[in-house]
């Protein structure tokens, strides 16, 4: 009885195998005349239908106006009320891409591998309790309740403190746990009646005011209280409320000098650590920024355009405050205007998610960058896997997410942790690459701008300007002057522009260098002499040469003898040729030209030959016969070449 069981079983899998496979089979004899079946009507249709009857309408409305639109317009159409947009605005602002590293490789070198690159950035360096941070990349705010869960905010914690950077509480509530797992915490100061608390205000080690943020603008926060449920709810102290409001002004602030008095309170309740603003970008900045001067913060922290939020309304982040790239020029040409700009600390934020991006707003002039959404990204890494495609990935993170229990807090530290290793990294390679050794040295003077409209708005020098020691944010310093060749070195080497000065080689360059070359190439018919003999270095060319007398002719050449000759130009004990050369112990030829250690052409540049004799030398016109000198100034036939033009084929 066993055996026919099991022989049953064996024969009912063989015929469902062999029925797959001839299903199989007879798939895949059919499917090519079956796809071009269905295909053939789809496209018949799609091209003989009115538009009315016409799937394709779809596609000519969704190019006329974004599908971006029509999405959130249909939300509008649903809900009747005001639509919140996760992660900030879509629209696309002038940002960095327009910049340029300018690489360190001649002039300046590039920093030797294995050297260690300096990160660390002070905030609020006035302050009595200083902020000091091991690199330039802070975590964003984040309100716990409000915006995440607590397992986000612990994540944060941990990765910020293991790498030395500081994590920001946000408009939530204050989470015990996120306090002791961070090395450094700043606690953002709100309008919530809860972000009052002495207790919790001592604990930090900055306050940050808000007073506004790139996606929301000064504007209240309306939460209902459904979406904040449980110890979030309990920590507010908002159970009994049908909405959590955070109210759009700090009742302490109603004038101008009143921003003063709250900044003045808070360093003395918390002893003297940092105190800063928060503020989104707006068209009257300047006079925003005056206020927050003369109130006397330690650090301020400008939200461009692009930066993001749990949620905001569309208009809030697609047509409200400046966008990053405008925004931090402009403060950090006031701050400078006023002086203030080494005394107050200046932190951006709003839409950076590259070393690159980073790294270029810290060499515009900013002091530290924090990022938001792209740390968000960082966390969540492979974890987003256990939404798609049926849910976002902030169902992970965000507080009343519906998958907030599949998020595994050690992973997402582990990979912020790796997140903020792997930019600095990148950032300190890119110092090496500048000749640079701390993050402090690097300035606008190693970006070039690629386009007008970047170039005017950062101030940047643009690409096609040439490089002009201490204008458009270039270095203060003679071009070669950051890499002198060595004080011993002898010049032989004959280049097209360069000048010998001393022992030393500077580099002219642009029309100064081309004026030059195009000289000597016009005088270097006229010019007598052996090449690569001079004297000890006593005449000066460069359009006025001189010697040890005091008497000078009408071509501005002196020598010691006082003689001069019909072109202004005078020997010494010496010949002067036909070129208007000079010999003064020494040779020389024309158009200003130089030997001091060194034979020079009129170009600036050594003389082929590079010869140098250390005592004085006869000039070798000296050493010729006058039949010699007759021969070299007849004039010689020139040879007629005859060209026979070629036959064109018929």
């Amino acid at each position: 009885m066993r055996m026919n069981g099991f022989w049953f079983l064996v024969g009912t899998f063989a015929g469902s195998f062999v029925a797959v496979m001839l299903a199989g089979l007879i798939g895949l004899l059919f499917a090519r005349p079956l796809m071009q079946h269905v295909i053939g009507r789809f496209v018949k249709r799609l091209m003989s239908d009115r538009y009315s009857e016409n799937i394709w309408e779809m596609v000519t409305a969704m190019t006329r106006i974004n599908p971006i639109v029509v999405v959130e317009n249909s939300l509008r159409a649903a809900t009747g009320g005001i639509i919140e947009r996760p992660f900030g605005s879509p629209r696309k602002f002038l940002n960095y891409d327009g910049l340029q590293f300018s690489a360190a490789q001649l002039a300046a070198l590039p920093t030797k591998e294995g050297v260690e690159i300096d990160m660390s950035v002070t905030i609020g360096p006035r302050a009595k309790r200083p902020l000091k941070l091991d690199i330039p990349l802070m975590a964003g705010a984040m309100g716990y309740g409000i915006g995440v869960t607590e397992q986000v905010k612990r994540a944060i914690a941990r990765a910020t403190a293991a790498v030395g950077t500081s994590t920001n509480s946000g408009e939530g509530g204050f989470l015990p746990e996120d306090r002791a797992l961070a090395k450094h915490y700043i606690w953002q100061y709100s309008s919530g009646p809860w972000s009052r608390d002495p207790k919790v205000l001592k604990q930090a080690d900055a306050i940050e005011i808000h007073l506004g943020q790139g996606a929301t603008a000064g504007t209240a926060s309306i939460i209902p209280s459904e979406f904040i449920q449980g110890r979030a709810s309990e920590i507010i102290g908002m159970q009994n409320e049908d909405f959590v409001v955070i109210p759009a002004r700090h009742e302490e602030i109603n004038q101008g000098d009143d921003l003063r008095k709250l900044v003045d309170h808070l360093r003395q309740l918390t002893g003297g650590v940092p105190i800063g603003v928060k503020i989104c970008a707006s068209g009257h900045f300047e006079e925003d920024l005056e206020i927050i001067i003369q109130a006397g913060v330690d650090f301020i922290s400008i939200d461009g355009g692009q930066a993001g939020t749990k949620g905001g309304a569309p208009i809030l982040e697609d047509d409200f405050g400046l966008p990053t790239a405008f925004a931090l020029p402009r403060a950090i040409r006031y701050l400078e205007e006023r002086g203030v700009k080494d005394q107050i600390t200046l932190l951006t934020g709003g839409g950076y998610s590259t070393p690159g991006q980073c790294l270029k707003a810290l060499a515009l002039g900013a002091d530290a960058v924090y990022m938001g959404t792209a740390i968000l990204w960082a966390m969540t890494h492979d974890q987003v896997a256990k939404t798609l495609p049926w849910e976002p990935p902030t169902e992970l993170a965000f507080y009343p997410g519906k998958s907030t229990d599949q998020f595994d807090e050690d992973d997402a530290a582990t990979y912020l942790e790796n997140f903020f290793i792997s930019m600095t990294e990148e950032m300190k390679l890119a110092i090496r690459a500048l000749g640079k050794t701390k993050l402090t040295e690097v300035n606008p003077g190693d970006l070039v701008a690629m386009d007008e409209w970047t170039s005017k708005v950062t101030g940047v020098r643009l690409v096609t300007v040439p490089y002009a020691p201490g204008k458009d944010g270039s270095p203060a310093a003679e071009i070669g002057a950051r890499n002198p060749a060595s004080s011993k070195a002898v010049v032989t080497a004959k280049t097209d522009a360069a000048q010998s000065v001393g022992n030393e080689q500077r580099y002219k360059s642009g029309n100064a260098a081309n004026q030059k070359q195009d000289q000597a190439s016009g005088n270097s018919s006229s010019q007598q002499g052996s090449e690569g003999q001079q004297g000890s270095g006593s005449q000066q060319g460069s359009g006025s040469q001189q010697g040890s007398g005091g008497q000078q002719s009408s071509g501005g050449q002196q020598s010691s003898g006082g003689q001069q000759s019909s072109g202004g130009q005078q020997s010494s004990g010496g010949q002067q040729s036909s070129g208007g050369q000079q010999s003064s112990g020494g040779q020389q030829s024309s158009g200003g030209q130089q030997s001091s250690g060194g034979q020079q052409s009129s170009g600036g540049q050594p003389i082929s030959g590079g010869q140098q004799i250390s005592g004085d030398q006869p000039d070798s016109a000296e050493a010729s016969s006058d039949d010699e000198k007759a021969e070299a100034a007849r004039p010689r036939k020139r040879k007629r070449v005859m060209i026979k033009p070629k036959k064109l084929k018929e």
